[in-house]
């Protein structure tokens, strides 16, 4: 049964890795810094869950179990909120979102 839970486990702290590593790659190629914001946002949110659900089943019942629920907890109620604010400075700074905007007479229609 240890082999399961181990293999779970593993599976998990690799998919939120993948994620993590993801958000990295996004915020390297991203061209503004509204989309940069969402690829780290959400990578965040889901590479977070992934590592602490692996770690949980790692660390069993206990202590250190409910320390990784707070954790993820903070993570999840603080990561929005951060990234709300720096929007929001942005905007305030004078920073426009950059968006698609037609290019010739046959698209001005669109």
């Amino acid at each position: 049964m240890q082999i399961v839970i181990d293999i779970i486990s593993w599976v998990l702290i690799a998919g939120g890795s993948f994620f993590y590593l993801v958000g990295a790659i996004g915020l390297w190629r991203m061209p503004d810094v509204f989309t940069r914001m969402h690829a780290t946002s959400v990578s965040e949110t889901v590479g977070a869950g992934g590592l602490i659900a692996g770690m949980l089943l790692q660390a069993g019942w206990g202590l250190v179990a409910l320390k990784l629920v707070v954790l993820y907890l903070l993570l999840i109620f603080t990561g929005p909120v951060a990234t709300h604010a720096l929007a929001r400075a942005a905007r305030f700074a004078g920073v426009e979102p950059m968006l698609d905007k037609p290019k010739g007479p046959d698209q001005s229609k669109l």
